[in-house]
């Protein structure tokens, strides 16, 4: 089958860890072990969010500017292009490590064209960095003009996530495929660029530029998975599956359900429901499986006896 695998920022660096290059190296270490034996028997392209990392290179950046005013921390969207080398550089690494050298691996700097009038830009909800206190989290705020919002039981700094319109690597990704190549492309969602004219600039009209934002990686990935006709998307985060009540006695996992069960529960936002948005998305646009839980489970949720299922099913209870 021809699958796409998106893994989860958290899946890549747990929830509350430092973000050392020793500790997402080991976590990537363990997350190549089972894409390998997919990539063995599946025609595999894999994203990957970036919320940890981007968050911490901007930390980095504008800890450097308050030593030195004269350079100032880079945007967003060069910094998603970093997470993108990054993290699809250590991804490739060691997924080479596992494989046959008949079965090649290539990261792609991945753009996606964004709407520059998105109401995504008005209010931010996509979180990044580490995870704060409310204290911490109010110090931040002030100190950097960030926005703020609960996420688990801490707060992040949360960032416009505007909704992907077009991959525009896409000859790119489907060359490497026809060379049976495991491609790592969207990282991070892709980087997020307009056409300039589409902001009213009157100057170099047409051409592309990036805007400061983080393009949510599942529905990406389902855009994705769309255009590239595959015939499963696999969602990868740090839980075990979709649940209801999430957090409350009465929380429940969700097996086999359809996009009509799921669009009459309201799910976490920035974390679970974006994955769930996506889930449906594709589901609704293909008639195609898509799959939802933990890392650990990869390749117990392709064959559906672990996480959530989403099907077009209509008769599924």
């Amino acid at each position: 089958m021809k699958l796409i695998v998106a893994l989860g920022g958290n899946a890549l660096l747990q929830r509350g860890q430092p973000l050392t290059a020793a500790l997402q190296l080991a976590a990537i270490r363990a997350v190549a072990v089972p894409l390998a034996r997919l990539a063995q028997a599946h025609t595999l392209v894999i994203t990957h969010g970036n919320g940890p990392q981007v968050g911490l290179l901007a930390l980095q950046g504008d800890a450097y500017y308050q030593t030195n005013s004269a350079v100032p921390g880079y945007p967003l969207d060069v910094l998603d292009a970093q997470t993108q080398g990054m993290v699809g550089y250590l991804l490739e690494q060691e997924l080479t490590n596992l494989l046959p050298p008949a079965l090649t691996v290539a990261t792609l700097v991945t753009r996606v064209e964004v709407n520059a009038n998105d109401a995504a830009f008005a209010h931010p909800n996509k979180p990044i960095g580490p995870v704060y206190t409310a204290e911490q989290a109010q110090a931040m705020a002030q100190q950097h003009g960030w926005a703020m919002a609960a996420d688990g039981t801490g707060m992040r700094r949360v960032v416009a996530s505007p909704v992907p319109v077009h991959v525009l690597n896409l000859h790119a990704i489907r060359a490497l495929l026809a060379k049976h190549s495991v491609v790592i492309a969207a990282g991070g969602g892709g980087i997020p660029v307009v056409r300039a004219g589409e902001t009213g600039e009157n100057d170099d009209a047409g051409r592309w530029r990036g805007v400061e934002a983080v393009i949510d990686k599942d529905l990406c990935s389902a855009l994705l998975a769309h255009v590239l006709e595959a015939d499963c998307l696999i969602i990868v985060t740090d839980v075990d599956a979709v649940y209801l009540d999430w957090g409350l006695p009465t929380q429940r996992a969700l097996g086999r359900v359809t996009p009509q069960f799921l669009a009459q529960h309201v799910f976490a936002a920035g974390s679970m429901e974006p994955k769930v948005r996506a889930a449906c998305d594709f589901v609704n646009r293909t008639g195609r499986t898509c799959h939802i839980g933990a890392l650990e489970n990869l390749e117990a949720l392709l064959d559906g006896s672990s996480g959530t299922t989403v099907v077009a099913d209509s008769t599924t209870p």
